[in-house]
């Protein structure tokens, strides 16, 4: 449970807004966790049966496919899991929803009542007709803000790889096409980007003028890359370029400032729970989606007073303290 509070606490700061706009990411591990591109590999679930272990072995763990939640907190959540079984929505440790999982492998559950304001953490539990329970890989948070008057903000969690947005109020740092959604560091502290492009276009990554990692956006147009491995810890002007991979002519360019964190840092902030500042967000905001209020600003200010110059001006990249109840 140290695990899903931490990844609730720094999730629940993703919604959060700044000099460009974005979001904080969850660099709690949580075990088992996929990443949404591989959370149908194939799982093996225990049985005293050896024809049930051959049943449940080929079977994937259920996977959100969307999950839409407008801003009173009502939802529609859909996915895949096996033909015939039975899928629950979990909020937190309690039962949300259930419905069948149709012959296509297809379900979807509607939630007329709100979702509460705050983070919560939605998990999937599938029940075969044997009996079998598999839970879900993935781990969905949602941010409902308090005045129930913005969108939500909806993350797939993986930890130590790129998370994935399913929905945002905010349109992160962007140039055209061309978007830096998240930044995240791995298990070792290697800083990992991630965002959208013009699907089959090359993405490079410079900071101070040097390459540090490049990729080609997928078929949906995201793309992710982790920076190479001797970036060291410092501030950067960073710069993002969408190419033509025909052409060779860079058709976008996005420029803000980043703070490379100590590797030993990342890590730390992956074990208790503390947050990297994601391009767009702001001490305010963070205060007001943490506290409830944004004059509280001051409490991750004096927490992290040692790497703050400016309380205007905080950098995508770093890992802020954020305590967990502000005085006052």
């Amino acid at each position: 449970m140290a695990a899903t509070r931490s990844f609730l606490i720094a999730a629940g700061l993703l919604v959060l807004a700044i000099v460009a706009a974005a979001t904080i990411l969850v660099m709690r591990p949580a075990p088992d966790a996929l990443t949404p591109d591989s959370a149908t590999s194939p799982i093996a679930v225990p049985s005293d049966s050896a024809e049930a272990s051959d049943e449940t072995s080929a079977l994937a763990a259920p996977t959100f496919d969307i999950v839409r939640v407008d801003p009173r907190g009502t939802a529609v959540v859909a996915g895949r899991g096996a033909p015939g079984s039975t899928i629950a929505l979990m909020i937190g440790d309690a039962e949300l929803a259930t419905t069948e999982i149709d012959g296509t492998g297809d379900w979807v559950i509607i939630v007329n009542d709100p979702l509460p304001t705050g983070s919560v953490e939605l998990s999937l539990i599938m029940t075969t007709p044997a009996g079998q329970e598999i839970r879900s890989q993935q781990v969905v948070v949602v941010s409902v803000p308090e005045g129930r008057d913005t969108t939500p903000l909806v993350v797939v969690g993986v930890p130590g790889e790129a998370s994935q947005i399913f929905q945002s109020p905010f349109d992160g740092v962007q140039s055209g096409p061309l978007a830096l959604e998240t930044v995240d560091y791995d298990e070792s502290g290697a800083v990992i980007f991630a965002g959208r492009a013009t699907p089959g276009s090359l993405v490079r990554i410079l900071a101070d003028g040097l390459e540090v990692g490049s990729t080609t956006a997928d078929e949906a147009g995201r793309w992710v890359t982790e920076a190479d491995a001797s970036f060291p810890p410092g501030v950067y002007n960073l710069q993002i370029d969408q190419i033509d991979p025909e052409t060779g002519r860079v058709t976008a360019v996005i420029a803000l400032p980043f703070e490379r964190a100590a590797p030993e840092d990342a890590i730390s902030a992956r074990q208790d729970g503390r947050v990297v500042v994601q391009p767009g967000n702001s001490l305010w905001r963070i205060a007001r989606r943490l506290y409830g209020d944004g004059f509280q600003y001051t409490v991750i200010y004096e927490a992290n007073a040692d790497q703050i110059r400016d309380p205007d001006l905080i950098y995508p990249g770093q890992v802020f303290t954020t305590p967990e109840e502000a005085d006052g």
